[in-house]
């Protein structure tokens, strides 16, 4: 199996830095010795214009078989033929995943002491892999590696080029072109070449879920095809795959709310000093504290937390005796049961089970289930609809279910420019569809108000900054309608329903 990595030369550099990138040299070929055969690493062309590293593996199908103890790829026994006789030896896989890593460490890492700053930037990259098994076709390719930055051709490989008739193979000749960090292209390839292949020539343990992460980190938690890659990358695998995907939603979360994991997934604080200097509250705690404020002042007692995602909010709804009814809504089935596990439904005593519902349905759809609360909250969730299914969410929710109270939460897209490690232009998560300004905001909440009879105030949630203004906004609608909410007996009613549907 064969790849190439290809660069050309620019004012910053020629393009032979290639060779201190991967720490191997352009002048020599070198071999290197892998589980399953011989790894082979040599240029064929290296000039200040453009150079070409090319990783060769020959693999061994004895040692294969013999490592393999009589297992084909797919974890189930072979033929006696198939287990020497078969596509290992010539198409990406990996194999070829684990021959990056072995051969190229430093560099997957992004360290060289030689040009560090090179290692740090991004460069103009030419991957080319002439046989890739793609168990999804060309399309699944580009789905993968598009939104990591790649331009990308996946070219199918016929059967056989003397029938035509036969169709396509599941092979394809795929070439990546863009502009990324050396470290970046090689872990996008470590984790995206097995994931395409659909299979593992070993065993996959409960380390591999680190390795996963490891190289996944900075883009497999925004991914929009994050799943698929985690099942595949763990062989199908439902208990590894559940704690990978629980713990890059803590990354994507902490993302979101620029904090790191430990500060959302910290089961015990650390022990400060007493006369240690106190910090200020992570923003996602300081705004689940003004939400907290307002449903407090409004005198709700029934709360509705629309999108709710893993229940936190809901979590700290439950902490107060006056929240009677809790229900949390969101169109996520994965996210409605990592919440019941955070929130730890199985155990929890029936009193207070009584008091929260979590139930699936999307906000862009009028539903009778959201009728008759007192208050509704919706926090850091509209920035994930794209702007045309707004006015379906405005409707659903102060037209249809009309709660007395709505807090809405967004992001100040005028505050990003303070945050230190975010690139200028770029939004604070990758699936937000918009990031408002504080006028653009006012301006949707005000016309959503005089839309639906209620009236609506401004609060700041966290730092104001005299310049930019606070990073998250606030508005508070408060109904100047009679008809909004209904009698205690009627929401017990509903809350009955919702009981046996959700059950």
């Amino acid at each position: 199996m064969f790849l190439t990595i290809s660069t050309t030369g620019s004012t910053e550099g020629p393009a032979t830095d290639l060779g201190f990138l991967l720490h191997k040299h352009p002048g020599r070929a070198q071999v290197f010795s892998t589980s399953y055969g011989d790894a082979h690493v040599f240029y064929p062309e290296a000039s200040p214009e453009r150079c070409t590293a090319a990783l060769l593996l020959e693999v061994d199908p004895p040692a294969l078989v013999r490592r393999g103890r009589g297992k084909g790829r797919g974890g189930a026994p072979d033929s006696a033929l198939a287990q020497y006789v078969n596509d290992r030896p010539y198409a990406a896989s990996s194999l070829l995943a684990v021959a990056l890593r072995t051969v190229f460490a430093s560099a997957l890492r992004g360290e060289c002491r030689a040009l560090p700053e090179r290692a740090a930037a991004p460069l103009p990259l030419r991957v080319e892999v002439p046989a890739l098994p793609a168990r999804g076709g060309p399309a699944l390719v580009a789905r993968l590696f598009e939104p990591l930055g790649w331009q990308v051709t996946a070219e199918p490989v016929r059967l056989d080029d003397s029938f035509p008739e036969w169709g396509d193979s599941r092979y394809v000749r795929l070439v990546l072109e863009g502009e990324l960090r050396l470290a970046d292209a090689l872990r996008h390839l470590y984790v995206l070449l097995p994931v395409l292949d659909d299979a593992k020539h070993y065993w996959v343990s409960a380390d591999e879920v680190d390795k996963l992460l490891r190289f996944g980190e900075g883009w497999l938690a925004g991914h929009p095809e994050q799943q698929l890659i985690t099942r595949r990358y763990l062989a199908r695998r439902w208990s590894l795959t559940r704690e990978a995907n629980e713990r890059l939603e803590l990354v994507r979360l902490a993302d979101a709310d620029d904090v790191e994991v430990e500060e959302i997934d910290n089961a015990v604080a650390p022990e400060q000093p007493e006369d240690a200097e106190e910090r200020p509250a992570p923003l996602a705690v300081q705004r689940r504290e003004a939400i907290l404020a307002g449903l407090r002042a409004a005198g709700a007692t029934r709360v509705l937390d629309l999108g709710c995602g893993q229940g936190q909010l809901v979590a700290a709804l439950l902490k107060e005796p006056r929240f009677t009814e809790i229900v949390g809504v969101d169109v996520s089935v994965r996210a409605l049961e990592m919440a019941a596990r955070r929130l730890r439904l199985d155990r929890m005593g029936e009193r207070q089970s009584s008091r929260v519902t979590l139930l699936q349905g999307s906000l862009a759809y009028t539903d009778k289930r959201l009728t008759g609360y007192d208050a509704a909250v919706l926090s850091e969730v509209v920035e994930h609809l794209d702007l045309p299914r707004l006015p379906a969410l405005e409707y659903a929710v102060f037209g249809a279910a009309r709660p007395r109270t709505v807090i809405v939460t967004t992001p100040n897209v005028e505050y990003n420019v303070r945050w230190e490690t975010l690139p200028a232009g770029h939004r604070r998560h990758g699936d937000h569809r918009f990031e408002w300004t504080r006028r653009e905001f006012r301006d949707w909440a005000e016309a959503v108000a005089a839309r639906h009879g209620y009236a609506v105030e401004f609060q700041p949630v966290g730092p104001d900054d005299p310049e930019v203004g606070p990073p998250t906004q606030l508005a508070l609608f408060t109904s100047t309608s009679t008809s909004a909410g209904t009698s205690t007996g009627a929401a017990n009613k509903n809350k009955n329903e919702k009981k046996e549907e959700a059950a």
